[in-house]
């Protein structure tokens, strides 16, 4: 590693204040991603601003009829939660397997989000569930968030502070893992609402994370696995690498829909 400024401010003002002043400074959640790639000189960043220490952004609460996490909280803080339990279920089972023990305790909820790495397991319950991400200057719906590989639509000087997810009639994850990483191969998060059926993709697409869009009309009409046995995800936008060939990734997209729906 180079030799960089550390500053670990006690508010999100402060934080704020300290990221307007630091031109190009990278802010630090539970570091799972930035550390390794800063040790390899991916990222050779001169100001790192870590946001331990800002207590506001940590928590878990049911909110107008909804759950809201602080983008702070640790993947296992949010897998053990009764409101999380309590509420959406699915959201805590998909918490608890990411990673393992330790980058559970460490990794959080807001770092995985602003990250939006293509194998991520939250992107695709973020966009499945349709929830709000609020950051320190204002609102953005999860459908305008993802923005392709690693790419998002905070700006500049913008933090991630808090997700707001409403509650489904139903959701599950359903994920085939990569067994070195615990990385999505393939994850299908299907959310149930009174509006309709919400599916989306993480560990397949070319772009990131996705929305089945076909998927999501059959199981608007009939929620069962069933009705997906007729659906094809096109393999031509899905991703192929030394893990799994684009048509492999395809067809685990509907196996993995088909158990998400399942239950």
């Amino acid at each position: 590693m180079q030799a960089f400024d550390y500053r670990r401010p006690g508010t999100l003002n402060e934080a704020d204040l300290a990221l307007k002043a630091s031109p190009g400074a990278k802010l630090l959640a539970g570091g799972q991603t930035l550390l390794p790639t800063m040790k390899l000189r991916l990222a050779t960043p001169d100001s790192i601003i870590d946001l331990s220490g800002i207590a506001s952004l940590k928590g878990i609460a049911r909110k107008d009829g909804g759950l809201a996490i602080g983008a702070m909280t640790t993947h296992a803080a949010v897998a053990t939660s009764g409101d999380v339990k309590g509420a959406i279920p699915g959201l805590a089972k998909l918490a608890g397997g990411i990673g393992d023990p330790q980058v559970r305790h460490r990794g959080t909820i807001g770092g995985s989000i602003a990250n939006n790495d293509p194998a991520a397991d939250y992107p695709a319950a973020v966009l499945a569930l349709g929830a709000t991400l609020q950051t320190s200057k204002r609102s953005i719906s999860a459908d305008d968030f993802f923005q392709g590989l690693f790419a998002t639509a905070l700006e500049e000087n913008e933090i991630l502070t808090e997700i707001n997810f409403p509650v489904p009639q139903s959701f599950a994850y359903a994920k085939f893992d990569q067994p070195a990483s615990r990385f999505a191969l393939v994850g299908v998060a299907v959310a149930r609402t009174a509006g309709g059926v919400r599916v989306a993709v993480t560990g397949a697409g070319q772009s990131g994370v996705f929305r089945w869009t076909e998927a999501e009309k059959a199981l608007s009409a009939n929620f069962s696995a069933s009705a997906l046995d007729s659906i094809k995800l096109d393999a031509s936008n899905v991703m192929s690498d030394v893990h799994g060939s684009a048509d492999y990734r395809a067809h685990l997209v509907g196996v993995m829909a088909r158990r998400a729906v399942a239950g």
